[in-house]
């Protein structure tokens, strides 16, 4: 679906709207997606579509999965923790999971972004260069 850009602009108005300190408030989403339903302004289901749009490229740069072979230490998951909430800011939720095909190291993903210091990577790597 093409959105024009006065949907454009008005999703992102209402995204605007709905944070509080840098950090979107859930209620304040709902409230203004039950706002725009009740009123029906012209192209609103494009302008939701758009907010949705922005709200989940929103929530994927607020949630982190950190992947290890074993389970993290408190310290340690407390510095990685901290680690990417300085490069992310605040609010970021992040989840440790165990996955056992990394071998070793870890391998960290934040919206788009992957960092990938597993030696699964390393080995594939060295794999495609031969």
């Amino acid at each position: 679906m093409k959105t024009s850009k006065q949907t454009r602009r008005d999703a992102k108005q209402l995204f605007l709207s709905c944070k509080v300190n840098g950090l979107l408030d859930e209620q304040r989403v709902r409230k203004a997606v039950a706002a725009v339903i009740q009123e029906k302004p012209r192209g609103y289901v494009a302008i939701l579509s758009h907010f949705q749009r922005l709200v989940r490229l929103d929530l994927e740069q607020r949630s982190a999965r950190v992947e290890s072979v074993m389970p993290l230490s408190g310290p340690l998951s407390a510095a990685v923790k901290a680690n990417l909430e300085k490069r992310y800011g605040r609010g970021l939720e992040v989840a440790f999971v165990v996955n056992k095909e990394l071998i070793g190291g870890m391998r960290v993903r934040v919206g788009s972004d992957v960092f990938d210091g597993s030696v699964r990577a390393r080995l594939d790597e060295l794999e495609a260069a031969l």
